[in-house]
Formats: structure tokens, sequence, C-alpha cells
């Protein structure tokens, strides 16, 4: 699991009686309603949210929500996940985000260990279903990623298609077969009835594609996500779409504190999903 640094780096943690008249001969109870709608507007002026509040609108400043979230995210989030922690830091000035990232099949384990973490983030719905079901408060879908090839911008293997991944005489890398990209990688591999010439097998999407990248590999398959986020240090080659395979990400809420919903909630957001579809994430 690797650490950033940065908002800190992070896989790099929101009595009068009835019948009676009050002052000036108004009714107690219209004099108790005012009072009411005074109180309540105050508070909502003034207070931080509730813990068992869900935080409405955007990634807004001013709600007075203070400490840590603690969250942990699969290797693909590093990019969006950065940019959305930065700029909810930057909107709430008490509000510190540290985000671990790393393979979701490690994460969930980490979870189910007691490791400390408010929120986990996994590329999959399948990679949730081992998680121990007493640690969740809510789960929701934020967004969906597929597969793409990846090769260096000169693309030395002269990668095409799926098909060409079998030559002997090119260099394939895939993510280990325990962690989703590599799961999805061999669905796909079996639909296009493609036996790759693979020379390594990563423990996550991230190591995956800087095989590509520093020029150590011919081609991998990682998600589409992550050859946006390489900005030119990879050429993306797109599967069909009867070929690909689609995944689901989960957001998951491991406690009700307001920190934690504020965080979720950012990533839930109109601008949330903004930042993960520049970044080439798909809608959930």
């Amino acid at each position: 699991m690797s650490r950033r640094g940065g908002h800190r780096a992070r896989v790099t943690r929101d009595g009068l009686q009835p019948g009676r008249r009050g002052v000036g001969g108004r009714p107690a109870a219209a004099l108790t309603a005012l009072v009411a709608v005074l109180l309540l507007a105050g508070c909502g002026a003034t207070g931080s949210p509730r813990a068992d509040a869900s935080p409405r609108g955007g990634i807004e400043s001013g709600s007075g929500v203070t400490g840590t979230v603690t969250v942990l995210a699969a290797a693909s989030l590093t990019e969006s996940f950065d940019a959305i922690a930065a700029k909810l830091e930057r909107a709430h000035p008490g509000l510190t985000v540290e985000v671990s990232y790393g393979s979701s099949a490690t994460l969930v384990q980490q979870v189910n260990q007691g490791a400390p973490a408010d929120v986990v983030a996994l590329a999959g719905e399948a990679a949730a279903k081992p998680l121990d079901p007493a640690r969740v408060r809510s789960s929701d879908t934020f967004a969906s990623n597929s597969l793409e090839i990846a090769v260096p911008p000169s693309n030395p293997g002269h990668v095409t298609s799926l098909t060409d991944l079998s030559g002997l005489d090119l260099k394939v890398v895939l993510c280990e077969v325990t962690v989703p990209c590599g799961k999805a990688a061999a669905a796909t591999l079996a639909k296009a009835t493609v036996e790759p010439h693979v020379v390594s097998r990563e423990i996550d999407v991230k190591a995956t594609l800087a095989k590509v990248s520093l020029g150590e590999a011919d081609a991998a398959i990682v998600y589409h996500s992550d050859v946006v986020a390489a900005k030119g240090a990879v050429s993306g080659i797109p599967i069909p779409a009867e070929l690909n395979t689609t995944l689901d990400y989960p957001i998951i809420r491991l406690d009700d504190e307001a920190a934690t919903r504020v965080f979720v909630h950012a990533v839930l957001s109109p601008q949330g999903r903004a930042t993960l579809t520049s970044l080439g994430f798909g809608p959930p």
C-alpha cells in the first residue's frame, strides 16, 4: 500500500402553557414556533453537520467540519481522490484527508484485520464481498471503469489489438490474478480467446502501468482511467466493448462521523463526479 504526501499523503484517513398569552398578546404556541424557527436558523448558520446528517450540495465551504478522515482506496483512484481531497481540504480548512492507495484485495484484508479507516473505496463490487459486514455503515456505487491496452508512446511491439498480445517476442505485463485488474484482464482475454505472452504480474494497476511507462514492457492491460492519468507517458489501445470488462466502484463508509460523511458526499457530489469523469472514469 502506498502513501501520498500533500494534504497528507496518503493511501497513501462530518415555558408557556398551551392557551396562555405571551408577550404583546401573541398566542404562546405562535411564540414558541417563532422561537423554534429562529433557533433552527441559527443552527443552520453556525453549527457543524451532525454525524447522523447527510450533507447536501457539493464540495462547499463553511460547514465547520473539522478532524481527520482516513481513506483506503484502490490504486486506480490515486489521481482522482488526490484531487477531490485537495479541493475538500481547501473548502474546509479544519479538515484533513489521509488517503492510502493499494490493491483492493489488500485493503479489504486490512479493514477486516482492524486497520484504522473511516472509508474504503474499491475497484469493483466483487472486491467488497469479503469485507466484514459488521464494519459497513453504507455503500454507494460512485464510478465505473473499463480496460484498455497500454503501450509505450512509440509502440515498439506494434500492438493494435488483444490478439497481438500472444506474440512470443512481445513482453506483456498484467496485474496479479488475485486483484480486480488481474481478474478483469483474465475475463477479457478469455472472451477474446487470447493467451498473452506474460513476463510479469504486478501487485496493482499502477505497478503494472509503470512497467510500460518505464519501457520495461511492450504492453499491459490496465484501466482506461490509468491511461488518461498517465498524460502521454503511455498510449492507449481500446478494447472492443463486446470483449471488454467493466467494473463498478463502491465507496463504503465504515463509521458515522461527520468528517467521514462529508468526504463520501464530496465523492458522490456533482463536483466529485466531474473530477472522476475528467480522469477517465465512467458513470456509476
